[in-house]
């Protein structure tokens, strides 16, 4: 049995971790490890507040259901307001969501070796891969397991970390590794996520959000997008920032979907160039034999939400 600290503050969490125990915000491993360091009572790592500048600092502790009132990146809301069911929001971090562990029965069951347990290879890629990558890029076929990722990274969202050299601010794409199969994310074992920084939200931009999934409710997706379109004066489209996940190791922006819809006019369907960059996003798809059909899933679900994010 783990022996559990309980610090209420950033520095006593810091010493413990230094001393070899490991962060925990109320959610289990499959491995307990000797000493926890349980994040619950720590202040400084709850709650929404504006800054100076615009932008909206969220606590690693600020609990799902907080960030599904979030008026000011609808975005954001509506991906946390269809996460889980209302008692995962209500007990569910942020900073849980984003750093947790690659969803693969491979993995949690003790009987399997593979390049995430200290062994080498994947199993999943030679037995059960229906839930797996599109985009393969390493030895491990699980796709990444956050929402709020993904629509963090459509918001170009920012993380601050904490460790024994500091505090660290980083882009969240660069909170992850698409190459390395052993790591859930870069934080080293000492090292403690605060906080999310949004951006000054946009106004009058459209958003949309789709969960494609195998039942309506409290199931892991198989193909997440967030679409968020920015007006220029004229109405048209400015700037758009078009994510996925579910799909890769790591969340994905679609740089060729974003450039096809600047100029887009809301109220219309999209135009051909749109379905140009959808048929390369297909087109750099690399699936395995099992999740071949999320290919087709992928450009539907993108199809959906542009649709909905452009509509009247």
């Amino acid at each position: 049995m783990s022996t559990i600290v309980r610090p209420d503050s950033l520095d006593g969490a810091l010493a413990a971790l230094a001393e070899g125990a490991r962060p925990r915000a109320g959610g289990v491993e499959q491995a307990a490890p000797a000493a926890v360091v349980d994040l619950t009572g720590v202040a400084d790592l709850r709650g929404i507040g504006p800054n100076a500048d615009g932008t909206v600092r969220i606590g690693a502790m600020t609990t799902v259901a907080a960030l599904a009132d979030l008026d000011s990146h609808p975005a954001l809301a509506l991906t946390a307001g269809a996460l889980g069911t209302p008692q995962i929001r209500g007990t569910a971090t942020v900073g849980g969501n984003l750093l947790q562990r690659t969803r693969c029965a491979y993995l949690r069951n003790p009987v399997f070796s593979c390049a995430r347990s200290g062994g080498t290879g994947c199993p999943s890629r030679e037995g059960d891969h229906l839930h797996g990558v599109v985009f393969d890029s390493g030895v491990c076929a699980a796709p990444h397991p956050s929402s709020l990722a993904v629509a963090l990274l459509a918001h170009d969202a920012r993380v601050e970390v904490v460790g024994p050299g500091g505090a660290r601010t980083l882009p969240i794409a660069d909170l992850y590794d698409a190459v390395d199969p052993v790591r859930d994310h870069r934080l080293s074992p000492d090292e403690i996520l605060v906080a999310v920084t949004l951006p000054a939200g946009t106004p009058g931009e459209r958003v949309a959000h789709r969960r494609a999934a195998g039942r309506s409710r409290a199931e892991w997706p198989l193909v997440e997008a967030v679409v968020r379109l920015s007006p220029a004066p004229d109405g048209t489209v400015e700037r758009a920032a078009v994510a996925v996940g579910a799909v890769a190791r790591v969340p994905l922006r679609l740089p060729e979907v974003e450039t096809a819809l600047v100029g887009a006019v809301p109220g219309t369907p999209p135009g051909p160039e749109v379905d140009a960059a959808l048929a390369e996003v297909v087109a750099r798809c690399s699936p395995l034999p099992g999740s071949r059909y999320k290919v087709e899933l992928v450009r539907a679900t993108l199809t959906d939400v542009i649709g909905r994010a452009l509509s009247p």
